[in-house]
C-alpha cells in the first residue's frame, strides 16, 4: 500500500540522482516540498494513513462556511476524496473539492451533476477553492447551476490543497482530478445526486473539462456523462487544416506568472533543471511569489517589477517547451461539447481557440461553438451560460443541439471589451 510519507524519500533521491539539477529524480515519489507550493492549512488536508487502492472515494468531509455568491445551495461541503497521480505515477493520491447541493427535494433518481474545473488561481495549497472560498465570478457561476437543480462538485484538482505539486494545465492529470471528484459525489450521495454527469470548465478548466470528456470512456466508464462545456479554450491540437496562418504561438501570448507557474508543476518533465535555475535576477521574486501566493499577488510582481517571459527567463524558448502539458490529440469527443469565445479575448486569443475549435471538429467530434462580442476572457464564463444551459438541457432530454461545425469561422483578431456582460475585466 502506497502511503503519502515520502518527504524522506524524495530527499534522498534529490541527493542520489545522477542530474545535479533534476527536481524530480525517481519516478515513484510524489514531491513535497514549499518550494513546490506545499502549504500546512488545515489537519483537513492532511492523510497520513493508508489510502484506499480505488480513485473516487470520499476520505472525509465537513461542513465550509457561506460564500455570498452562492445563496442557492442547501449544503456546502469541502471533501478530500482519491484520485489517481499520472503525473508522478505516485498511485492514489488524496485530493480536495467542494460540493453543493440545491434546495428543495431531490427529484426521484437524484439531482444532475455538474463538474466544475476552475481557471487559473496559483499552484500554492492556500488558492485552493475549498479553502479560500471560489472566486466571486464563479460562485456566481456554481450557484447559477444551483438555482437550476443540478449538484455541483468543484475538484480543487491534485496538489492545490492536497499533498505534492499541482500539476498546473496537464490534462490528463487535471481530468483524473474533475471524473473522480465526480465519482466521489455520486458514490456518497445517498441517491441524492443521479449518475448523469455534465462536466464543464474555463480557461484552465477548459483543459480539465476536455481531458475529463477524453479520458472518460477509458478511465471513468462507470460514470453517465452527458455532455461537456469548455470556455477560454487553453488546450492545442494538432494543426488542422482551416487553421490560421497568423494565429499566435503559446508563448507569443504567455504571461510571465503562466510560465513561472507551469515551471513549479512540472511541465518540464522529470529530469527538468529547477525553476531557480532558469529565472533570471528580476524573475526570482516572482518564482517566490508564486511558490507561496495567488494569482493576485503574482499579477502584482509582474506590475510592479514590469516583468515579461523575456526578462523572466533566462532563455524565453523555454516557454514553447512548457507547451507540451496542454496538448491534446485529436481524438473523437465521446459526447456533444459546448464551446464558447470571447472575441475580446486577449489572454487566450480567438484564433487560438478556433484552431481548437476546427480540430475538433476535424475529428469528428459533436461540437457547438458560440463566439461572443465584445466578452473577454473572464466574461465569456457567464456570457456563455443560458447558450450553456440549453444546451445541457437538450443533451439531459435526450435530443442534443445540431452541431455547427459546418459553418465557423475565422474570427480574427480580439477586439475590444463591451459593456454590459458580467465580469467582463
Amino acid at each position: 500500500m502506497k502511503t503519502l510519507a515520502r518527504i524522506g524519500i524524495m530527499a534522498l533521491a534529490l541527493c542520489a540522482s545522477p542530474h545535479p539539477g533534476a527536481l524530480y529524480a525517481i519516478a515513484d515519489a510524489l514531491p513535497q516540498a514549499p518550494i513546490v507550493g506545499d502549504q500546512d492549512l488545515s489537519p483537513f488536508y492532511r492523510w497520513t494513513g493508508a489510502l484506499p487502492e480505488k480513485p473516487g472515494l470520499v476520505l472525509r468531509e465537513e461542513d465550509i462556511p457561506d460564500q455570498p455568491e452562492i445563496v442557492a445551495a442547501a449544503s456546502a461541503r469541502r471533501f478530500l476524496y482519491t484520485s489517481t497521480d499520472v503525473r508522478w505515477r505516485s498511485g492514489i493520491i488524496p485530493v480536495s473539492g467542494t460540493l453543493y447541493l440545491p434546495k428543495g427535494a431531490a427529484p426521484q433518481g437524484g439531482w444532475p451533476l455538474v463538474a466544475w474545473a476552475h481557471g487559473t488561481l496559483g499552484v500554492a495549497d492556500r488558492c485552493a477553492p475549498s479553502w479560500s472560498r471560489h472566486r466571486p465570478r464563479d460562485g456566481a457561476y456554481i450557484n447559477n447551476w444551483l438555482e437550476q437543480g443540478f449538484a455541483v462538485v468543484a475538484t480543487d484538482y491534485q496538489g492545490l490543497g492536497g499533498p505534492g505539486p499541482h500539476p498546473y494545465l496537464k490534462w490528463e492529470a487535471e481530468g483524473r482530478s474533475v471524473l473522480d471528484a465526480a465519482r466521489a459525489a455520486v458514490n456518497q450521495s445517498n441517491g441524492q445526486i443521479a449518475n448523469a454527469i455534465i462536466i464543464t470548465g474555463q480557461s484552465q478548466g477548459s483543459g480539465a473539462s476536455l481531458g475529463a470528456t477524453n479520458l472518460a470512456p477509458s478511465y471513468a466508464p462507470d460514470l453517465n456523462i452527458k455532455a461537456s462545456i469548455a470556455t477560454g479554450i487553453v488546450s492545442r491540437f494538432p494543426a488542422a487544416a482551416n487553421k490560421p496562418s497568423n494565429e499566435q504561438s503559446f508563448a507569443g501570448s504567455l504571461p510571465p506568472q503562466i510560465a513561472i507557474l507551469m515551471m513549479i508543476a512540472g511541465a518540464l518533465g522529470d529530469v527538468a533543471i529547477k525553476p531557480d535555475d532558469l529565472v533570471t535576477e528580476m524573475g526570482k521574486p516572482l518564482l517566490q511569489a508564486a511558490r507561496e501566493g495567488c494569482n493576485a499577488e503574482l499579477a502584482q510582481v509582474v506590475r510592479s517589477n514590469g516583468l515579461t517571459v523575456a526578462n523572466s527567463l533566462k532563455d524565453p524558448e523555454i516557454a514553447d517547451r512548457l507547451s507540451v502539458v496542454i496538448e491534446m490529440s485529436s481524438a473523437r469527443m465521446p459526447i456533444p461539447v459546448f464551446l464558447a469565445t470571447g472575441l475580446a479575448d486577449k489572454l487566450i486569443p480567438p484564433q487560438r481557440q478556433y484552431a481548437a475549435v476546427t480540430a475538433l471538429c476535424e475529428a469528428r467530434s459533436h461540437v457547438v461553438w458560440k463566439a461572443y462580442a465584445g466578452v473577454t476572457h473572464n466574461g465569456t464564463v457567464h456570457a456563455a451560460y443560458s447558450d450553456e444551459l440549453a444546451f445541457v438541457q437538450a443533451a439531459l432530454a435526450g435530443n442534443p443541439m445540431q452541431s455547427n461545425c459546418a459553418s465557423i469561422s475565422d474570427p480574427g483578431l480580439p477586439g475590444d471589451p463591451l459593456p454590459g456582460f458580467k465580469f467582463n475585466d
